[in-house]
C-alpha cells in the first residue's frame, strides 16, 4: 500500500513539512527535563526523588531514542547535516546507540515488516507468552540483567536486544565515552556529578523494561505478523495521561503511520492519523490498536 492511496496531494505536502524549531524544541526539551530531574535528585536526595527519577528518566531516554529514529529517517530536521549530527551526538550516543547501525537495521525493518525476514522479529514473534515467562522477562529488565547484556554486547562489538546490527565503527565506544564524559562534566559543573549514576542505573533497569513494553505494544500479538499490510502487522499505541512519560515521550506517535511512510516528521504523525481516518484508511481493514490508560 502506498501513502498516495491514503492522502491527497495537499495532505501529503502538509504532513511532510519539517520544522527545525520544533525539532530543536523536542531535543532540548528531552535534555532539559533530564537535567531538571537530576538537579532535583542532586539537591534533594532521598527515596522519593530517586523513585521519581527512576520513573521519569526512562521516558527521556526513550525520547532520545525516538529522536534518533527520526533523524535516521532524515525527517527530524530539514537538512541531512543536522539530522546526522544531532541524531548521533545528542540522541544516539547518550543512550549507547550506534546511529549508522541503527539506521541501517531499522530501514530493513520497515522494508521487511510483515515478513519472516524482518530483523526485529526476534523481539516479539514468540508472543503471546505465558504470564510466568513475561514476569521473568520483566524481572531481568528491572534488575539490570538485560541492560548488563546490552552493555556487554556493546563492549564486544556484537548485536544485542536493542539492535540486531553490529557497530559500524570500532571507535563507537570511544565516542560514547566522550559524550558521557561531557555529560558528567556538565553535571559536575552544576554540583551534581554523582547523579550520572542515577542516569546509568535507570538506563540499565527501568529503561529496558519500557523499551520491551513499547516493542510488544507495537508489534506483538497483532492480527497477522506476516501480512505485508501495515494494518495487520503493526499496532498504533494510543496513550492517555501519565503514560506519556514512559511510552510516548515526544508526541502521539502513530507507529502504524510511520511504518507505512518513513518520511513523516515526528511533529506531523497526528496530522496523518487524522487525514487517513477521514479517507477511510482504518475502515477497509480492522484497525490494530491498543490504548494504554492510566
Amino acid at each position: 500500500m502506498k501513502p498516495t492511496e491514503v492522502l491527497t496531494t495537499e495532505q501529503r505536502d502538509a504532513v511532510l513539512q519539517r520544522s527545525d524549531l520544533k525539532a530543536w524544541t523536542a531535543v532540548m526539551g528531552a535534555w532539559m527535563l533530564t537535567l531538571s530531574t537530576l538537579l532535583l535528585v542532586g539537591h534533594f536526595p532521598g527515596i522519593a526523588t530517586l523513585a521519581l527519577a527512576w520513573i521519569v528518566l526512562p521516558g527521556r531516554q526513550l525520547s532520545l531514542a525516538v529522536l534518533m529514529h527520526e533523524a535516521g529517517h532524515g525527517s527530524l530536521f530539514k537538512t541531512r547535516a543536522l539530522n546526522r549530527w544531532v541524531g548521533e551526538w545528542l540522541c544516539a550516543l547518550p543512550v549507547l546507540s550506534d546511529f549508522d547501525a541503527y539506521a541501517r537495521g531499522h530501514q530493513a525493518h520497515h522494508r521487511l515488516a510483515g515478513t519472516a525476514d524482518d530483523p526485529d522479529l526476534p523481539n516479539y514473534h514468540a508472543y503471546p507468552i505465558s504470564k510466568a515467562s513475561l514476569k521473568r522477562k520483566w524481572f531481568r529488565d528491572l534488575t539490570g540483567q538485560t541492560g548488563f547484556k546490552v552493555v556487554q554486547a556493546l563492549a564486544r562489538g556484537t548485536a544485542s536486544q536493542m539492535s540486531r546490527e553490529t557497530p559500524t565503527s570500532d571507535r563507537l565506544v570511544y565516542r560514547q565515552v566522550m559524550v558521557h564524559g561531557m555529560f558528567i562534566g556538565v553535571l559536575a559543573a552544576l554540583g551534581i556529578g554523582w547523579t550520572w549514576f542515577v542516569w546509568v542505573f535507570t538506563f540499565l533497569t527501568s529503561y529496558m523494561w519500557v523499551v520491551r513494553l513499547r516493542q510488544v505494544g507495537e508489534h506483538a500479538v497483532v492480527p497477522d505478523l506476516y501480512d505485508p499490510d501495515v494494518r495487520a502487522n503493526t499496532r498504533t499505541v494510543e496513550h492517555r495521561c501519565g503514560s506519556v512519560f514512559w511510552w510516548l515521550p515526544i508526541t502521539s506517535i502513530t507507529t502504524l503511520s510511520i511504518t507505512l511512510w518513513r518520511a513523516f516528521p515526528v511533529t506531523t504523525y497526528l496530522n496523518f492519523d487524522h487525514c487517513s481516518k477521514g479517507r477511510g484508511f482504518w475502515t477497509t481493514s480492522p484497525r490494530s490498536q491498543v490504548t494504554v490508560k492510566c
